[in-house]
């Protein structure tokens, strides 16, 4: 586990659930079906299986309340950000990580030339990390303490 790992490898420690919207969708609903799977990204995907965009907690807090909009008269196509920024299942983590702090997203959708493969959170690649680093220092210590294999 390391930066170079790809985000193959994160999603095969993920659920293979998708949960998706269309984008007509209102966002009170779009909501009410993150808060019930606790979840803070849906991925908006028309009727053909395209994906359009994503739509995320922060999206709703600076379209909606922030500009006086009701979440029960706006769809999720008029708040959702793009689905241009996206990544394959072959980026790495540090380049994920890059991508979403340049970009200042919390979420990037997973796509290959032929489907959604899924989504990864700041917070997934955090938990990669820190597990990535739990596994050295285990390491370490076993050097140390002389029981690393020779």
């Amino acid at each position: 586990m390391n930066l170079t790992d790809t985000v193959l490898s994160v999603l095969k420690n993920k659920p293979e659930t998708l949960f998706c919207v269309d984008p007509e969708t209102t966002v009170y609903d779009a909501l009410e079906l993150m808060a019930d799977k606790e979840i803070g990204s849906l991925l908006v995907v028309s009727a053909g299986g395209e994906l359009e965009g994503i739509f995320s907690e922060r999206d709703y807090a600076r379209k909606i309340i922030l500009q006086g909009k009701s979440s029960k008269d706006t769809t999720v196509r008029e708040i959702m950000r793009s689905a241009d920024l996206s990544v394959t299942t072959l980026h790495t983590i540090d380049e994920c990580m890059r991508l979403m702090t340049a970009h200042r997203v919390r979420h990037l959708p997973v796509v290959d030339a032929t489907r959604i493969r899924g989504v990864v959170s700041m917070g997934d690649l955090v938990s990669w990390i820190i597990s990535a680093q739990e596994e050295e220092i285990a390491h370490l210590h076993a050097y140390v303490a002389g029981a690393y294999p020779r």
